[in-house]
């Protein structure tokens, strides 16, 4: 690699979310959400959207002490393949990245159920809100691990820091629904 005129050594370019990134490495096929981080239209909604349908699928196959277990395993998985996922698109935190969703929701719908579709409408609502908005420690949790340097990002660091603001907005919607039931 050559050094540009400053001297300094040339930052390679962000590499964009595509058909055949998803297909290049299982890492990206779980971190872009099966797919559903392709949209070009709010990747994260349409990643939560893919998490409830999964939900709703798994709740027909297993019992909620597997699915407890599902979620358990997708948290470490789901870190690994954010951070790969991150690290090949050299961006600290992608927007087609979704896996973070599908695992903070896939929380709030184990921990509400068993509840309606009104009911899980309101939950889906609520962590949109909270994940898209940011307020509070959301976005504490946000800006904890953002790394603006792409030249000096520790990748184990960005993907964990993809799922963690993720996880204080699911908590975040539990809080609501807690208060809100117990009101």
């Amino acid at each position: 690699m050559s050094t540009t005129t400053t001297g300094a050594m040339p930052q390679p370019s962000m590499r964009r979310a595509t058909l055949r990134f998803l297909l290049s490495h299982p890492a990206h096929f779980i971190a872009l959400g099966f797919g559903s981080g392709l949209s070009p239209f709010a990747p994260g909604t349409v990643g939560t959207l893919w998490a409830w349908v999964a939900f709703a699928v798994m709740q027909l196959w297993f019992t909620p002490a597997t699915i407890g277990w599902i979620i358990a395993a997708s948290l470490p998985i789901g870190w690994w393949a954010c951070t790969v996922a991150a690290r090949n698109m050299n961006v600290a935190d992608p927007g087609a990245v979704v896996w973070d969703e599908v695992i903070a929701f896939w929380i709030v719908l184990w921990l509400v159920t068993p509840a309606g579709l009104f009911a899980q409408a309101i939950a889906f609502a609520l962590f949109r809100y909270f994940d898209a908005a940011k307020p509070g420690p959301v976005g504490w949790a946000d800006a904890l691990f953002k790394q603006r340097d792409a030249a000096q990002v520790r990748w184990w660091r960005a993907g964990f820091g993809i799922i963690l603001d993720d996880l204080v907005a699911a908590f975040c919607t539990l809080l609501v629904i807690a208060l809100w039931r117990a009101w």
